[in-house]
Parts: C-alpha cells; sequence; structure tokens
C-alpha cells in the first residue's frame, strides 16, 4: 500500500453486545444467576470501519442508533478510533441495535439480537451523505440492512465511480425467511464478498465445498459482478473474475475467538483496495488482517493494525 491516505465510507449495522458470563445458558422457564456483565461496540458496521481506519483510512461510517444512551456510547467508542460519525444517524423512537450473549463457564454461548435503529436506515438517508460516498475511494456494504438502502448505496456508488465492495447478507427483512432473489444493483459491484455457503446460495448451487467455489465465483461474475471472493476459513480463499481464478491461502495462527474474523477481513479489504485496484493483492492482506483477529477476545479490540498485518505479511514472506 503506498503512503497516501485513503478514503473509506463503511454502510453496515451498528450493534451494543450486552455480554453476561453465568454458570450455564438457562433452559426455557428458569432463571440463573450471573456473575459478570460488559457493553461492547460491535456489528459490522463499527468493527469493519475501525479495521480501514486501522489500516491508516480516513474513514466515514453510514448507519443508524437509537435515542437511547446506547447510542452516545457507541459514537463515543468509534471516535477513539478516529472513524467519523457525522452520518451515524439517529431514530430516536428506536432502540440502537442490541445482542444479548450468554456465556458460560465451558465457554459455550447463546445470543439474540434486536436490530433496533438499523432496521430504519433509509434511500434518503443515504441520498443525505452522497457527497462523502461521491469523495472516497472505496464504499463497503454490508447486506444485513433495508435491503432499499444497501440498492441507493450501489447506485449513489456507481454513479460517482466509487468502488463498491458489497458482502450481501440476507437483509434485515428477510430474517428467518427462505432466500430470495437478489436486487441486480447487487451484481453491479466491483468486489462482491461472500462466505462460500451465502455465495453458493446466491447461484442456487446445492453443494458448498472447495471444488465447486471457482463454478460458483464465475456464476456471479457472468451476472455481472466485477470479482467474486469467496471465503472458505481455513481452506483460504477463491477469488474469481474474467481474467481467470486463483485459490489464496489462509494463514496458520493460534485460534482463540473467531468473533471479528470477517469483519476484520472486509475492513482490510476495503482499506488496500481504496489505494491499489489489485483484488488479489488485497484478499492476501485482508487474510493476513482476519487471522491475526482471530488471535484474540473480542471483535473491536481483536482488530489489528496496519503495522501488525504488514508484520504477519513478511514473516509469511521469509517462511
Amino acid at each position: 500500500m503506498s503512503g497516501r491516505s485513503p478514503e473509506v465510507v463503511v454502510i453496515g449495522g451498528t450493534y451494543v453486545d450486552m455480554d453476561i458470563r453465568c454458570g450455564q445458558i438457562p433452559s426455557p422457564g428458569q432463571s440463573v444467576v450471573g456473575s459478570a456483565l460488559s457493553y461492547t461496540v460491535t456489528g459490522p458496521g463499527p468493527n469493519q470501519a475501525v479495521e480501514a481506519a486501522l489500516c491508516g483510512c480516513d474513514v466515514h461510517l453510514i448507519s443508524k442508533v437509537g435515542g437511547d444512551p446506547f447510542s452516545q456510547m457507541a459514537k463515543a467508542s468509534l471516535a477513539e478510533f478516529n472513524v467519523n460519525t457525522d452520518f451515524v444517524y439517529t431514530a430516536e423512537a428506536k432502540n440502537t441495535g442490541v445482542v444479548v450473549t450468554l456465556v458460560n463457564s465451558e465457554g459455550e454461548n447463546a445470543s439474540c439480537y434486536c436490530s433496533g435503529a438499523n432496521s430504519a436506515l433509509t434511500p434518503e438517508d443515504i441520498e443525505a451523505a452522497e457527497q462523502i460516498i461521491s469523495e472516497a475511494d472505496v464504499c463497503l456494504i454490508h447486506g444485513q440492512l433495508p435491503q432499499e438502502a444497501i440498492v441507493a448505496a450501489v447506485r449513489c456508488a456507481k454513479v460517482h465511480g466509487t468502488k463498491v465492495i458489497l458482502n450481501p447478507a440476507r437483509p434485515i427483512e428477510q430474517q428467518g425467511q427462505e432466500s430470495s432473489d437478489l436486487p441486480v444493483e447487487y451484481f453491479m459491484v466491483d468486489i462482491l464478498l461472500s462466505n462460500l455457503y451465502e455465495a453458493a446460495e446466491i447461484v442456487d448451487q446445492s453443494a458448498a465445498n472447495v471444488r465447486t467455489a471457482k463454478l460458483v465465483g464465475s456464476d456471479l461474475v457472468a451476472r455481472g459482478v466485477g470479482s467474486a471472493v469467496i471465503t472458505m476459513g481455513r481452506r483460504g480463499c477463491m477469488v474469481v473474475d474474467r481474467s481467470g481464478a486463483d485459490q489464496i491461502a489462509g494463514y496458520e495462527v493460534e485460534l482463540v475467538d473467531q468473533a471479528g474474523s470477517g469483519d476484520a477481513f472486509a475492513g482490510a479489504l476495503a482499506a488496500y483496495y481504496a489505494v491499489e485496484n489489485d483484488v488479489r493483492g488485497a484478499v492476501e492482506f485482508a487474510s493476513a488482517a482476519g487471522a491475526l483477529a482471530c488471535t484474540k477476545f473480542g471483535s473491536i479490540e481483536a482488530l489489528p493494525t496496519k503495522a501488525d498485518i504488514i508484520e504477519l505479511l513478511q514473516k509469511e514472506d521469509t517462511e
């Protein structure tokens, strides 16, 4: 990556994770005593924005929080990492998105989330942020938001020539439903980033394995995607575009907690791609970020810096 400071706009959901430690996870009708409680700002929006900022980017987050104390907590946490929150809107009548996670003495967990204000992000919110999208090098979008807002964001970025990375996670209004056809705008993006199972579902491929990943990626490219980046866990990533397909190996690290891995990957991918129009180089950089995020507990607190990522890449090159 060059020395200039790239500009990245991240569009994604914001949540506060209420983590409760308890001896056992309660069964229906049962109450248990908790031993500890912690609050952490999380979600694809904050996590990916912070990762891009840690990689040296000027970052704006477009998201929505509620009219509650958690909203200020979220903005304050983002400000600590120099993420601009001018377009983190407030829906006064809603709560900030919340994830309640119960963790037992064996480390097993159960979670319940409420999307809250994230479900209120609108195309009008995107239009109000048109200037920062037009000035950005990359717009990174996470799909677990209202679909109309995602479509508006893709259209806005494409009109202004801003590169788009989209993770087409199921929109909020489709959570718990059977999958449905994605809008044509989803296939207008420069990079479609998805795990293997999600990508296979998009193209109606019944078998999701390393052998079919190239076929799945080729199908996505045939539908209009510039490059398909398909993550496969420890098996690395498959990158498919009109020049061919390449499997990029992952990194061997000691796994501690994989919670922030996907967001670290996405944020680092955007940071690299904002400067260099090299998808495979970006994926290698992002893979190192995702691996490093697995070596620590937590989400934002586990995200690696640009220096950490470069150190791992250099270490691999010398071995």
